[in-house]
């Protein structure tokens, strides 16, 4: 895997990965930003959400659980001081589906964290991650 990371002349920050893809990032007004992007943080915080979105839902489909829509919401404290790592993130799944099983859910879900998603590994070496989920009508 590989990427690059260029600044440009506005000194937001342009991602370019080896699967074609490319994202602006950008630092915080109030350090000297435009607001132009996500900030690199937010970025790790997006990508924890991404992998265990899409191990939730592979092993959701595989137990033919009929989900119908998915979302994630996350919540994540950092330390107060240098390097402001987080510390704490809460994973809450929203799920969709007529006939899934609560207990199927909470297995994916406990899957993802412990075993699948890669992004869960790394930031749970030095923050405590829990989850939760509800199942909403649909």
């Amino acid at each position: 895997m590989h990427a690059t990371i260029t600044l440009s002349e506005d000194d937001s920050l342009y991602g370019h990965t080896d699967s074609g893809h490319g994202i602006v990032m950008d630092r915080a007004p109030d350090v000297g930003g435009r607001n132009q992007g996500a900030r690199p943080m937010e970025m790790l915080l997006l990508g924890l959400g991404g992998c265990t979105l899409i191990d939730v839902m592979l092993i959701l489909r595989k137990a033919r659980q009929p989900c119908t829509d998915v979302r994630i919401e996350l919540e994540a404290e950092r330390a107060t001081e240098v390097p402001r790592v987080f510390t704490k993130i809460h994973v809450h799944f929203a799920l969709s589906g007529a006939e899934l099983d609560p207990q199927k859910v909470a297995r994916a879900i406990r899957l993802s964290a412990e075993k699948y998603c890669s992004a869960s590994q790394m930031l749970g070496a030095v923050a405590e991650i829990t989850h939760d989920f509800e199942i909403l009508p649909g």
